[in-house]
């Protein structure tokens, strides 16, 4: 059994960009909790988190990792996430599994791009959120500024909770003692003062009592409307700390246990029940008496113990022996382990309450995004997850050795399994294997996790790109197909029309047949055809998108009509409609953000023109370096990766992101259709 129930739970999530300090500070955590006699090195491969021997290698997070601790009575689970823009999707998926995200911002670094990214998602997921800075020791930060900027950036919400004193050496608490002084800039009664006011303003009466009658307000008083103002994203506390000396970790802790909500004073998670225009919300609370449900976030395929899935307990209790069923399914698996996580260590634990993230080992049906639940009554709930960047780096890929086509399928169906983030394609056009991912690092980690992990090598091809067709004017196409072999022949004859749909308008088939020129049984297999001419595309093999498709008219055969003549004559009616509708490729554009010495600015702004690009702003990050937003062809940045190393002395990054398709130049649009060699079949 649990010593503790929900109420003593708390679920933090680590985000931020890459070298915030997210893995030194849990290790910096689990200390000051007593579960490490000595924090980890980042240097030597010995920190809970950065397990894995690439991340040992790279010395970066490149997958999410979760650990807990108990401190103050309470448990605490944490999850270290990976801050390089090309895992964000591996960040993002675990938000559904906790009520808070600590923001982590390095205190030399400044505001960086992840980090805004990823605030901007937040605030679309009603999720409680907290500001950490981090390595205030270091030399020459200016923490007023920093503050100045993080309150400007992300709103005048943020306000710190404590203070850094002694040139960073030490925090002082503007919260729960509001007397302390020597504060490196602003004062502790200033900041506490703010704090109140802030927390106050959620509730009325308690602002009566503090503005009319000036009682002071013990910190027993503040926090329901503390949680209210967290909840409601009226209040993000900035704390500080230095994860490497230590310095505000206790205080951090402090605030993690008392000020951050537990499951029933967070934001209630987003079940829906039913599909489509059907479905509606539907409640759950973290009440240990109610069935059980909890979400799938994250998958492992784990060498030893097989496939891992990791989950949040929202309702109820999961322990070992119980039986649930995933989602809809009508058998349900047997619970036969469970597992708290430490790392890439399981530790075997008999029961789990809500607020709990666990594990369970060897189920094949399991998957990420999976709700699991011990009652059919919960059969068609799912969570509304935060949706993830779309893919769009992709590289082809063919099996080294003759034979290993069948391991490779293997292989990535597992890596495509444990990453929201990474997408495996088959152009049948071109017999090609693509894999997609949100960049140059991302596919590199993937390619050597085949190699070391699955034992699968690979030949790879330049940069795939995920072009579209579409059209851009009105027009009627018309087919007969008419064929005898002897027997009973095929005929059908179709008259349809086509229009442009906006950019993201999908799809639409319309039935506009009247008389019964075409018996109605035959217009799915219209449908059919036109949906093989959507997915094989028409002017260079690429998936056609926006188009609208009436069919109106046409022309049956009492004996030789059937299913195959009408789908042959929907397909071909509709590319001869495609031809004169004036159809256009569209390229994806991506929106880029380089980070690198301001003294390159010129060469960079020069190569990023040459590639098609464009500069939308720049801003000064901190002294002698310069952030550059603009947007560029995702075609264009082939090798783009040495060329930025190249041009800023291996200073440059990047991060990319998917913004919108436009139609490409006329010259790429005849090389590209010149290249394609439509099947008449």
């Amino acid at each position: 059994m649990s010593d503790y129930n929900a109420e003593d739970v708390r679920n933090i999530a680590l985000v931020g960009h890459a070298g915030s300090g997210k893995t030194t500070l849990v290790e910096a955590l689990l200390v000051a909790a007593g579960v490490l006699p000595v924090a980890g090195s980042i240097a030597k491969g010995t920190t809970v988190c950065d397990f894995d021997p690439l991340e040992k290698e790279l010395q970066h997070s490149l997958d999410s990792a979760i650990t807990s601790l108990d401190a103050h009575g309470k448990h605490i689970n944490i999850i270290d996430t990976p801050g390089y823009p090309d895992f964000l999707g591996r960040s993002i998926s675990v938000l559904p599994a906790v009520e808070t995200a600590a923001v982590v911002v390095n205190a030399q670094a400044g505001i960086e791009s992840v980090t805004q990214r990823i605030m901007k998602l937040l605030d679309n997921r009603s999720l409680c959120r907290i500001v950490i800075v981090n390595q205030i020791d270091a030399p020459d930060v200016d923490l007023g500024e920093l503050t100045s900027q993080i309150r400007e950036t992300f709103g005048a919400e943020c306000l710190p909770i404590n203070l850094p004193a002694d040139g960073g050496t030490r925090v002082i608490d503007c919260f729960f003692q509001p007397q302390g002084e020597g504060a490196d800039f602003s004062s502790v009664a200033e900041a506490h003062g703010h704090i109140i006011d802030q927390v106050v303003e959620v509730d009325e009466a308690l602002m009566e009592v503090y503005l009319e009658q000036g009682q002071d307000l013990a910190p027993e008083q503040l926090h329901d409307p503390f949680e209210v103002a967290l909840r409601d994203g009226h209040l993000i506390p900035i704390c500080y700390c230095s994860a490497t000396t230590g310095a505000g970790i206790p205080e951090l802790l402090e605030i993690l246990v008392r000020l951050m909500p537990n499951p029933s004073e967070g934001n209630p998670p987003a079940y829906m029940k039913g599909e489509g225009a059907g479905m509606e919300p539907v409640s759950v609370a973290p009440d240990p008496t109610r069935h059980a449900l909890a979400h799938c976030f994250k998958i492992i395929n784990d060498p030893f113990r097989g496939k891992l899935g990791i989950f949040r307990i929202h309702q109820g209790r999961i322990a070992q022996n119980s039986q649930l069923f995933i989602g809809d399914a009508r058998k349900p698996f047997k619970v036969n382990h469970l597992f708290r996580l430490h790392g890439n260590q399981q530790i075997e634990v008999t029961e789990g309450v809500p607020g709990d993230i666990l594990a369970v080992a060897r189920v094949d049906e399991i998957h990420f995004d999976a709700v699991l639940h011990d009652s059919h009554d919960e059969d068609h709930h799912h969570l509304n997850t935060m949706e993830c960047p779309v893919p769009v780096f992709g590289l082809a890929i063919t099996t080294a050795k003759r034979g290993d086509e069948q391991k490779l399928n293997d292989a990535l169906h597992k890596l495509q399994a444990e990453d929201p983030c990474f997408h495996v394609e088959h152009h049948a056009a071109t017999n090609e294997t693509i894999m997609r991912g949100l960049g140059e690092l991302h596919l590199k980690v993937l390619l050597r996790r085949l190699s070391e992990q699955f034992h699968v090598d690979v030949t790879t091809s330049a940069p795939s790109i995920p072009y579209r067709e579409t059209i851009t004017a009105k027009a009627e196409g018309h087919h007969r197909h008419k064929k005898q072999t002897g027997g009973a022949g095929q005929f059908g004859e179709v008259f349809l029309r086509i229009e442009p749909l906006e950019r993201g308008g999908g799809f639409e088939f319309v039935d506009a047949v009247v008389g019964g020129v075409i018996p109605g049984n035959f217009i799915p297999s219209i449908e059919k055809g036109v949906r093989q001419v959507l997915a094989e595309g028409a002017i260079a093999g690429y998936p056609l998108h926006d188009v609208r498709v009436t069919v109106y008219d046409g022309k049956f055969h009492p004996v030789d009509s059937k299913d195959i003549a009408f789908s042959t004559a929907g397909r071909k009616a509709f590319i001869d409609a495609i031809d004169k509708a004036k159809p256009v490729i569209l390229e994806p554009i991506v929106k880029i953000r380089i980070a690198a010495p301001d003294s390159c600015m010129g060469d960079l702004a020069g190569d990023l023109s040459g590639r098609r690009g464009r500069i939308s702003g720049s801003e000064t990050k901190t002294a002698g370096h310069i952030a550059i937003d603009g947007e560029v062809p995702l075609a264009e940045l082939s090798g783009y990766d040495a060329r930025l190393k190249a041009l800023t002395g291996g200073e440059g990054t990047y991060g990319i992101e998917l913004s919108h398709y436009e139609a490409v130049p006329a010259n790429i649009q005849k090389q590209l259709a010149d290249a394609y060699q439509r099947s008449e079949d």
